[in-house]
């Protein structure tokens, strides 16, 4: 099991010169402090309208009309859920290439034959003994979480969510990235957030089991396929889970407005647990106590902030910076090393708190 070493990042309770708290106890809003504005809309009262006729005073054509459309509607049952549906023309590319149980494809019918890439699909499914049904774009739409199938869905069996077991081991023994959220909501922030967190090369994304954004049609098509090469553990508690990673090495560090520190002095290098707050209320107070540092990102404009999305991304490419920089650095006393008088006879390398290498001090050598 891998510790974590070094000295232990600053409280979130001395950070300041005065030994105060900066912030206050109150919750952040969305990512590194980023604030989700949800519209709402007028709803209905229970009771009719005034003056509105009751159903049965309605004419019966209406109804007719309905039974006919539903009648066209394919049975949802049959389509699947919205759980298991893969849609747009990239996901689904990313289904068939590895290889996940597609066990029916729906096709925009009015575009099969004159989209060549739609004809090639059909082709791909029909060979594979995939059932093949061509449908009207308005059925595809009724099914979209989006409305970006690109004329294209496929019905896949329910995502299997991996163990946190599973993305420690994932992790190995040295630098490593694993994203935290808790409970991020929208579909979309969530598939970005994989996206992200694969292509800067994360060992994996903790999820909460409620209240809290699934693999779903959404995040396959946000996430361009990539909830597909990257475990994501479901947990029933995230504090627990934190403590978890931190017994296998991992610092916490949560990213909140009400944080003192800004990025660019936290250590948010090495084995680090990324903490990315919801939407609309940010990290949780009972996360927030179990996090070992918090920071926030910087800003000079007036916009309220990045969303969570787009907050984990600038905040994984700093810590993937940190992590490349390290790495070169490493390399580059090896090579240097291997030349004989061309570095230090020790070979040492020491990396302060940014990343960065620190060279010997040569300040009292003779020249």
């Amino acid at each position: 099991m891998a510790r974590r070493s070094g000295g232990r990042p600053a409280s979130r309770d001395n950070r300041s010169a005065s030994g105060q708290r900066q912030g206050g106890p109150s919750k952040g809003r969305g990512g590194a402090g980023g604030r989700s504005t949800q519209g709402g809309g007028r709803g209905r009262g229970a009771g009719a309208r005034g003056g509105a006729p009751t159903r049965s005073q309605r004419p019966q054509k209406r109804d007719a009309d309905a039974q006919s459309a539903q009648s066209r509607r394919p049975d949802r049952s049959r389509a699947g859920s919205k759980g298991d549906l893969i849609e747009g023309r990239r996901a689904v590319a990313e289904a068939l290439e590895l290889g996940l149980p597609v066990s029916r494809a729906l096709i925009q019918k009015d575009q099969g034959g004159a989209d060549q890439a739609l004809a090639d699909l059909a082709r791909t499914f029909e060979a594979a003994g995939v059932e093949v049904e061509r449908v009207a774009k308005p059925i595809l739409d009724s099914l979209s979480s989006h409305g970006a199938h690109q004329g294209v869905m496929v019905k896949v069996r329910p995502y299997r969510y991996a163990s946190l077991a599973d993305v420690i081991a994932r992790a190995g023994e040295g630098n490593a990235l694993v994203i935290v959220l808790d409970h991020v909501t929208d579909e979309g922030n969530f598939g970005a957030i994989v996206r992200t967190a694969e292509i800067v090369g994360a060992a994996g994304v903790v999820i909460a089991n409620a209240r809290a954004a699934r693999v779903g049609v959404g995040a396959y098509k946000t996430s361009a396929g990539a909830v597909m090469h990257l475990p994501i553990a479901q947990v029933p508690n995230l504090a627990t889970a934190l403590d978890e990673l931190k017994e296998h090495g991992f610092w916490a560090g949560g990213a909140t407005e009400h944080a003192h520190d800004v990025i660019w002095d936290a250590p948010v290098h090495g084995r680090l647990a990324l903490v990315m707050g919801s939407e609309g209320s940010g990290i949780s107070r009972l996360v927030r106590e179990h996090c070992d540092f918090e920071f926030r990102l910087p800003q000079r404009g007036v916009v309220e902030s990045l969303n969570v999305a787009q907050a984990t991304t600038a905040i994984a490419y700093e810590w993937l910076r940190r992590d490349m920089t390290q790495a070169e650095a490493a390399g580059g006393v090896a090579d240097a090393a291997a030349g004989a008088d061309t570095w230090d006879a020790t070979g040492e390398v020491v990396f302060d708190e940014t990343g960065y290498y620190d060279l010997p001090d040569t300040s009292d050598f003779d020249f």
